[in-house]
C-alpha cells in the first residue's frame, strides 16, 4: 500500500468514527439546543418587523434607553460617588456635579486569545470589584461607564462576562471554586487533546460540535465554518464545560444560550453592566472578497434587543429575537414563517470573530494556520467534514438570512440578497469598535478605547484602528456620527510621538465652533514600563496558553493599567489614577481645576505640541516566552495523570527487571555451551575418550588393558 493510500484510509476510518460519534451525539441530545425553532408566528405588526430611520432622525431602541436611563439613576450615580469619593483628590466638589455627569463608553478590540486577555486585564484594572485597581484610583471607571462594545476577541471576553452573569475578571479567568471553573485557555481552541487528528477526546470534541452545527442545518438555516468557529469558543469561554466533560456531552457546553435572552440575567435586571454591543463587518454578498474590506460596507452590531446598522446606507434595526427570519420589505412570507433561537451566543461570538474569508481556501480546506500544534491539521479534518455533513453554502463567512431585504434600495448593499455575509469586525481594520459609541443617537462624552491589535512586526498596536475609524467617520458616517478628535495622522506618526506605547487623552480641548466630539482615553497594548520582556504581544493564531503564561500575560497588562508613565522614567506614575478620573469627569465641569490640568499636560495628545517617543526609554518590544516549551502544561499533565503515569513507570521497572533476568539467563547459558564445547574439544583431541560408550562410563572392549 502506498503512503497516499494509507493516509486515504485512515482519513475514511476517521471519517466512520466520527460519524458514529456524530449519531451518537445527535441522539444524546443537550448540544443540538443549537438548531434555532423555525416556523414560529410573528408577532402582530401592522407595517413591519424592521424598524427603519435616517441618519438624522435617529431613535434608540425603547428599551436600550429603558436600561440606560435606569443604569445610569439608580447605579452609575453612586458609582461616581465610590469612585470620587467628594473628588477633592482632583480639584473639584462632586456635589456640584450631581445630574450633569459623563456618559462614557468602552470599546475592546483586537483579535483572537490575545484581545480577549488583554481586555480583561484592563476591565479588571478598571474594576471597583478589585481591591488593587481600587486603590490605585483607577478601579471604578468600569462601573460608571453606560456602554460596552466589543469585536472580535474582544467579543469572547464580554460574551464570557454577560452569559456568566457578570463575575469579576479573577473569577472568570481563573474560576472560583463553585459554578465558574475559569476559562480553558490551556486546551487548544482547536485540538484541545493532542495535535494528532485520531486522537480519540479530539474526534469526540469535533463530534459534539458537528452535532450542533448539524442541528442547525437540519433546521434548514445556513451553515459555514463560522458555526464550526463559535461552538470551540463557546466550549472555551461561555459556561457548563469544564476540564472532566469538555469531551463529552453531558452539557451542551453553551448551547442553546440566547443573546436575546441576556435581559433575563440578574447582572441584567438590576442594571449591572454597562449596556453590552457585538459588532461585525460584512461584504457584499457574493462578492467573494477576502482582503481588507471598504470603508462603505455596512458595519452592524448586536445588542440583546436588536440585529442591525446605523450606516447611512441602512439605517435600520430588527427585534434581534427574530434573527434568522427571511423577510421582505420588513415582512416575513407568512405568519408562521419567523425564526427564534437564531441568536445563539456561540454564534454572535463567533460571527464577530469570523476572518476566514482572509485564511480559508475553501478548495481544499486549507486555513494556513500553524501545521507543527496540530491546528491546521484539526480545523481541515472538521471542515471537510462539514462539508460531508451539510448542504453546500457560503462556507467562509457567517450567514446570517438577510431581514432587510428591500430596505434602502438604493443605498444599502444587501438590498437585494437573500443573506448577510458577516465577517470579522475588523475586517475593515477598524479592530476596536469605536464606531458603534459615537452613533449620535446614544450621545457619548467620554469614550475609553481598549486597543489589543497587532498591527506592528512585534504585534504591538501603530494606531491603525484609531485612524481607520478617523476615515470612515470622515468619509462615509459623518451625517449618523460623532466626530472624531484630532489624531495622529498616520500610523508612523502614532509610533513617533509614542501615543501608541502608553495611556493617552485625545480631544482634551474642544474648539470653540467645532462640532462636540467625546474624549478619547486610548489605552494601547504595550510593553511593561519597568523594562522587563513582554509577554503581550502574541501572534493571532495562538490557540492555547498555559495556566502560567496567561497568569504573567494578565499581571503584566494589569500593572500597565494601574502604571500610566512617568516621562523619560521607566517608573510608573503613582497620580495616574486621579490624572484617569480627571479625564472621566472632564465634560461635566466648566473650569478644570489646577490638579487635572497638570494631568492633561503629561497625558493629552497636543497636535500643536505632540510628545516624542522617546519620553519612553529602557522598553522592550520583542515578545519572550513566559513559559518556553509550555513547561507549565507538563507539569500540569504530570499532575493530572499522576495515577497512570505511577502505573506506567511500574511497568516499565517491570519490563526492565525481565529484560536483565533475561541477560542474565542467557549469558549463564551460553556459558554453559562454551564448557560443553571445549568437553567436545577434548573428546576429539584425547585418545581415551573415544573409547567410552556414549551412553555409559564403562570401558568398551577396544579399551580393554592387556
Amino acid at each position: 500500500m502506498t503512503y497516499p493510500d494509507a493516509f486515504i484510509s485512515l482519513q475514511l476510518v476517521l471519517h466512520i468514527i466520527l460519524s458514529c460519534i456524530l449519531s451518537f451525539a445527535v441522539a444524546q441530545n443537550p448540544v443540538d439546543a443549537y438548531a434555532p425553532t423555525v416556523n414560529v408566528n410573528c408577532p402582530e405588526t401592522p407595517n413591519s418587523l424592521v424598524r427603519t430611520f435616517t441618519p438624522q432622525n435617529q431613535v434608540l431602541n425603547t428599551s436600550e434607553t429603558e436600561y440606560i436611563t435606569s443604569r445610569e439613576s439608580y447605579v452609575i450615580s453612586n458609582a461616581w460617588s465610590n469612585w470620587l469619593g467628594n473628588a477633592s483628590d482632583i480639584g473639584y466638589n462632586l456635589e456640584n456635579l450631581e445630574g450633569e455627569f459623563p456618559r462614557i463608553g468602552i470599546a475592546i478590540g483586537g483579535e483572537g486569545y490575545r484581545t480577549a486577555q488583554y481586555g480583561a486585564a484592563v476591565l479588571s484594572g478598571l474594576d471597583w470589584r478589585n481591591t488593587t485597581a481600587r486603590n490605585g484610583g483607577t478601579g471604578g471607571l468600569l462601573q460608571v461607564a453606560s456602554y460596552l462594545s466589543a469585536s472580535s476577541g474582544g467579543s469572547w471576553l464580554l460574551g464570557s462576562l454577560l452569559m456568566n452573569d457578570w463575575p469579576s475578571i479573577e473569577e472568570l479567568v481563573y474560576g472560583n471554586g463553585g459554578n465558574l471553573s475559569s476559562w480553558m485557555l490551556d486546551l487548544d481552541l482547536i485540538v484541545p487533546s493532542s495535535a494528532l487528528v485520531s486522537d480519540s477526546n479530539n474526534q469526540e470534541y469535533w463530534g459534539s460540535i458537528l452535532a450542533s452545527v448539524e442541528s442547525k442545518a437540519n433546521s434548514g438555516l445556513p451553515t459555514s465554518v463560522t458555526d464550526l468557529w463559535g461552538r470551540m469558543i463557546s466550549y472555551h469561554f461561555l459556561n457548563e464545560t469544564t476540564q472532566g466533560n469538555i469531551y463529552t456531552n453531558q452539557t451542551s457546553h453553551g448551547a442553546g444560550q440566547l443573546w436575546s435572552q441576556m435581559s433575563l440575567l440578574p447582572s441584567f435586571q438590576n442594571y449591572t453592566m454597562p449596556f453590552p454591543i457585538v459588532t461585525a463587518d460584512s461584504r457584499p454578498a457574493g462578492s467573494g472578497i477576502t482582503t481588507t474590506l471598504p470603508l462603505n460596507s455596512t458595519v452592524y452590531e448586536i445588542t440583546p434587543f436588536e440585529f442591525g446598522s446605523w450606516d447611512p446606507g441602512l439605517s435600520a434595526m430588527l427585534p434581534l429575537k427574530f434573527a434568522g427570519t427571511y423577510l421582505t420589505n420588513g415582512l416575513p412570507v407568512n405568519q408562521s414563517a419567523c425564526i427564534t433561537g437564531f441568536d445563539q451566543a456561540s454564534f454572535i461570538m463567533g460571527t464577530s470573530s469570523s476572518f476566514f474569508n482572509a485564511v480559508l481556501n475553501v478548495t481544499d480546506g486549507d486555513f494556513g494556520f500553524d501545521t507543527s500544534d496540530g491546528d491546521e491539521g484539526g480545523m481541515n479534518f472538521i471542515f471537510n467534514q462539514l462539508l460531508s455533513h451539510t448542504p453546500s453554502n457560503v462556507m467562509n463567512a457567517a450567514n446570517w438570512p438577510n431581514p432587510f431585504k428591500g430596505v434602502s434600495s438604493v443605498t444599502f448593499q444587501d438590498s437585494s440578497a437573500d443573506q448577510l455575509e458577516l465577517l470579522d469586525g475588523g475586517s475593515n481594520l477598524e479592530k476596536t469598535p469605536l464606531s458603534s459609541l459615537l452613533v449620535n443617537a446614544r450621545g457619548l462624552d467620554v469614550v475609553v478605547v481598549i486597543d489589543g491589535s497587532a498591527d506592528d512586526q512585534n504585534y504591538w498596536p501603530n494606531g491603525t484602528s484609531l485612524l481607520t475609524t478617523f476615515e470612515r467617520i470622515s468619509s462615509v458616517l459623518s451625517s449618523s456620527h460623532q466626530p472624531m478628535p484630532p489624531i495622529p495622522g498616520t500610523a508612523a506618526q502614532f509610533v513617533s510621538t509614542g501615543v501608541n506605547m502608553r495611556p493617552t487623552f485625545f480631544g482634551c480641548n474642544l474648539t470653540q465652533g467645532q462640532p462636540a466630539y467625546p474624549i478619547i482615553i486610548y489605552l494601547p497594548n504595550a510593553p511593561p514600563l519597568d523594562g522587563s520582556a513582554p509577554a503581550t504581544n502574541t501572534g493571532d493564531t495562538q490557540f492555547s496558553y498555559t495556566s502560567l503564561f496567561t497568569a504573567v500575560f494578565i499581571n503584566q497588562a494589569f500593572e500597565n493599567t494601574l502604571g500610566g508613565f512617568e516621562p523619560n522614567t521607566t517608573s510608573s506614575d503613582p497620580l495616574w489614577g486621579q490624572c484617569l478620573q480627571c479625564a472621566a469627569i472632564d465634560r461635566a465641569v466648566t473650569l478644570r481645576s489646577d490638579f487635572c490640568s497638570q494631568c492633561f499636560t503629561q497625558y493629552c495628545y497636543n497636535p500643536n505640541n505632540p510628545p516624542s517617543e522617546s519620553e519612553l526609554p529602557g522598553r522592550q518590544f520583542v515578545f519572550v516566552d513566559p513559559d518556553p516549551g509550555g513547561l507549565q502544561k507538563v507539569e500540569e499533565w504530570l499532575t493530572d495523570n499522576k495515577g497512570a503515569l505511577a502505573g506506567f513507570i511500574v511497568a516499565i521497572i517491570v519490563t526492565i527487571a525481565g529484560i536483565v533476568g533475561f541477560i542474565f539467563w542467557w549469558r549463564k547459558r551460553r556459558a554453559r555451551k562454551s564448557r560443553y564445547s571445549r568437553v567436545d574439544e577434548l573428546r576429539e583431541d584425547d585418545e581415551p575418550w573415544r573409547y567410552y560408550d556414549t551412553r555409559s562410563l564403562e570401558l568398551t572392549p577396544q579399551m580393554s588393558i592387556t
